[in-house]
């Protein structure tokens, strides 16, 4: 008797190792809609098929969406657009592989349709950038550079509804710059981190890019590798959309009475070292998003009634005393946004940014409107960086984290015509590091 259930115990350990083998990280959930949503999962090359069943929380009935793209290939991210869902309604899924039950299933709730019925909702959502998760046979020499990354089990525990990624979600490596492979491997290895995993369940997700999970440092619109370099961010981010005509990753989010500008800073950019200038006027040919993008932009802020319009570049935006790349550095650009912010009284924008190694709040006061903020969040697991040089005493700096891992909880709350927004800093292990706070009233245009 005892043997036999040795061999039982065996057989069902080898069953559930197995299984879990053919599921390489996730599920993750993208955009949850009223009427949709968005689930992502990465599977081994052995999986043939593969499909996802949803049900209504409480009920029994259940839909069936079975993926109809190609399988088996090295790298298999693949997406489920799950349709004909309820506002406001919590829903249980369940992957299967191979035509069966797998272990991974998970909740989601689609938005309220709060519109012309209520009140905005109050939410919250999480934000970093600079995740590098250690790969030491491709590492630096030296201490490594990624630390202890059980700050995404803090993060799983919020209750956010989504996390917006402010760049550098993975970081390629010199042996994966010039190799298309290696992109796709780099994505990969660093998305199917176990700390992750229960971080991709527990909420939705969104994401832009800066210069690490685009290619190499500081690359731009030259990078040879970057149409590959889309096709594995889409592969493994599901945001609303991607760009238009094929060019860029630049999207628009909204939830709640909130809307979320996704830049992309590095399809179009210019090397940083071009001249700002030429005869002592701002250099129009030097672009960090560059004129399609930037049209785009401005004609989607114009048709925002957000009290807040938030503004998500993978570069810092406003910091002047910065002596690394920051939008300012683009200055033909840079102005022409500023200007028509102000020329069109574009009320409730506000920057936020990832890239830099350490957090902190940027004030810059506008003469005769009210003042732009950068809100910078970062590490999460990178190196961190310490104020020195000319940011030591940053005047412009209203609150700062320095030599820390952290991540940004930003809360919107509050009655119609008086909401705030509320930034939290929050340390690995989900510790108040840090708060700030502004109304909508005080990013508004005075009348005159």
């Amino acid at each position: 008797m005892r043997r036999v259930t040795l061999l039982l115990v065996s057989f069902s350990l080898s069953f559930l190792l197995s299984a879990q083998s053919l599921i390489v990280s996730g599920p993750m959930l993208g955009p949850v809609e009223l009427r949709d949503a968005k689930i992502w999962v990465e599977l081994s090359p052995s999986v043939r098929s593969a499909s996802i069943r949803v049900t209504k929380k409480g009920e029994k009935n259940y839909t069936e969406v079975t993926y109809q793209g190609e399988l088996q290939r090295p790298f298999n991210p693949i997406q489920f657009a799950v349709g004909g869902l309820e506002p406001n309604t919590t829903y249980q899924y369940q992957l299967w592989v191979n035509g069966k039950p797998s272990d991974q299933e998970g909740t989601f709730t689609t938005k309220p349709l709060w519109q012309w019925r209520s009140p905005a909702p109050d939410f919250s959502f999480l934000a970093g950038s600079c995740s590098y998760i250690n790969d030491p046979a491709y590492d630096r020499p030296g201490t490594p550079y990624g630390s202890n990354d059980s700050i995404f089990l803090a993060m799983a525990r919020e209750q956010a509804s989504f996390m917006f990624w402010l760049g550098d979600a993975w970081y390629t490596r010199e042996v994966d710059y010039y190799s298309e492979w290696g992109l796709w491997n780099r994505a990969s290895h660093d998305r199917s981190t176990p700390t992750l995993q229960p971080l991709l369940k527990a909420m939705s997700h969104i994401a832009i890019w800066d210069d690490h999970d685009y290619g190499p440092n500081n690359m731009g619109s030259s990078y040879h590798l970057k149409e590959t370099s889309r096709k594995v961010f889409n592969s493994y981010f599901c945001n609303p959309s991607s760009g238009m005509n094929g060019q860029g990753i630049y999207t628009q989010y909204s939830y709640g009475d909130a809307d979320l500008f996704l830049l992309d800073d590095r399809w179009w950019r210019s090397a940083d070292n071009e001249r700002d200038s030429i005869n002592g006027k701002p250099n129009p040919n030097k672009t960090m998003i560059g004129r399609e993008q930037l049209d785009w932009l401005k004609t989607a802020l114009l048709s925002s009634n957000a009290p807040f319009k938030i503004i998500g570049v993978g570069s810092q935006v406003l910091n002047p005393v910065s002596p690394f790349d920051r939008w300012l550095d683009f200055p033909a650009e840079y102005y022409e946004l500023m200007n028509f912010l102000q020329a069109y009284s574009v009320n409730g924008v506000v920057f936020l940014t990832g890239d830099r190694h350490h957090s902190e709040i940027i004030k810059v006061d506008r003469p005769g409107t009210y003042p732009l903020y950068d809100i910078t969040v970062s590490p999460l697991t990178s190196a961190t960086h310490v104020f020195g040089g000319p940011e030591k005493n940053n005047p412009y700096r209203v609150l700062g984290v320095d030599q820390k891992h952290n991540y940004g909880k930003i809360s919107i709350s509050g009655p119609r015509g008086a909401r705030v927004l509320k930034v939290e800093y929050l340390g690995t292990k989900g510790e108040l590091l840090g708060t700030w706070s502004v109304g909508e009233k005080e990013l508004r245009t005075p009348k005159k």
